[in-house]
C-alpha cells in the first residue's frame, strides 16, 4: 500500500504529459543540462590558482633629505 503500482505511474505520466506537453519537458531538461554544464565550468575555473599578488616596492619609505642650503641656516 505504501508504493504506487505500475498503473498509478502510467496515469501520473499521462497527466504530466498533458499538463506540460512534450516540447516543454524537453526544453526544461535542456535548460537543466545547460545549468549543470555552467556549474561544472565554474567549478573548473575556480580550481585554477590565483595570480600572485603584485610586488610592492618601498620607494616611499626612504627618507627625503632636505637641500643642503636649507639645513645650514
Amino acid at each position: 500500500m505504501g508504493s504506487f503500482s505500475l498503473v498509478h505511474w502510467v496515469i501520473l505520466l499521462i497527466v504530466v504529459m498533458l499538463l506540460f506537453g512534450r516540447g516543454r519537458i524537453s526544453d526544461l531538461m535542456g535548460d537543466f543540462a545547460k545549468g549543470i554544464n555552467s556549474f561544472k565550468k565554474g567549478l573548473a575555473e575556480g580550481d585554477t590558482p590565483a595570480a600572485p599578488p603584485p610586488q610592492v616596492t618601498n620607494a616611499a619609505a626612504t627618507p627625503v633629505t632636505p637641500a643642503s642650503d636649507e639645513v645650514r641656516r
